[in-house]
């Protein structure tokens, strides 16, 4: 192993891997405590039938979003049980929304703290669970339903300060440059509103 994979080191260098190749939790002992908010996305695909029985609450299963929403909270406060070298943080909230269109449901989490490491992996695992918990309950009437687009939309705290992802996801724009600081739901206002669609 070389010196770019030494632990601590910022930038492109891996910093859960020591010299000798084994993995470690990153020690953060001396880092600032800042707010940290971060929010992420994931997507179900679906038929439209489908989604007229997700949004009536006539699945097979009964209501789906409300199952979902709960169980991608929960899925924020158990990441470092499920993810090997997250740290274990005191999440200071957790939304999960969704927005369904034709075909697909959009699912948007948002998850903070005040602690010395960032939450985008609180926020992915909270909009997967979500996601998988929306496939568990719609796999009964569409078993060819996939999820697909899950990625980190913006980020902020911590020394590297802000970041939002420039490209598109979810077939949209890409998230408002100020979608970092947010600490409402992640939607914007069009994909929310958009003719056949329904925000949830």
């Amino acid at each position: 192993m070389t010196d770019e994979l030494t632990p601590g080191v910022d930038g492109d260098r891996l910093t859960h891997v020591r010299p000798d190749g084994a993995v470690l939790m990153v020690d953060v002992t001396d880092k600032a405590v800042t707010k940290r908010i971060a929010h992420a996305t994931a997507t179900l695909n679906t038929r439209p039938d489908v989604i007229a029985l997700l949004l009536a609450g006539d699945l097979p299963k009964g209501e789906a979003l409300a199952t979902a929403r709960v169980a991608g909270i929960l899925g924020a406060k158990q990441t470092s049980n499920l993810i090997p070298l997250c740290h274990p943080l005191p999440l200071s909230g957790a939304t999960i929304d969704f927005t369904a269109e034709h075909d697909r449901v959009i699912i948007r989490s948002m998850v903070k703290t005040t602690g010395v490491t960032g939450v985008e992996m609180e926020a992915l695992t909270a909009a997967s669970i979500a996601a998988l918990t929306l496939y568990d309950m719609i796999k009964a009437v569409d078993k060819t339903a996939s999820i697909t687009d899950i990625a980190v939309l913006a980020k902020s705290g911590g020394k590297s300060g802000d970041w939002v992802r420039e490209d598109g996801v979810n077939g949209q724009s890409a998230a408002p440059r100020d979608l970092a600081s947010q600490t409402e739901p992640a939607h914007t206002h069009e994909t929310a509103h958009q003719p056949g669609t329904v925000a949830q």
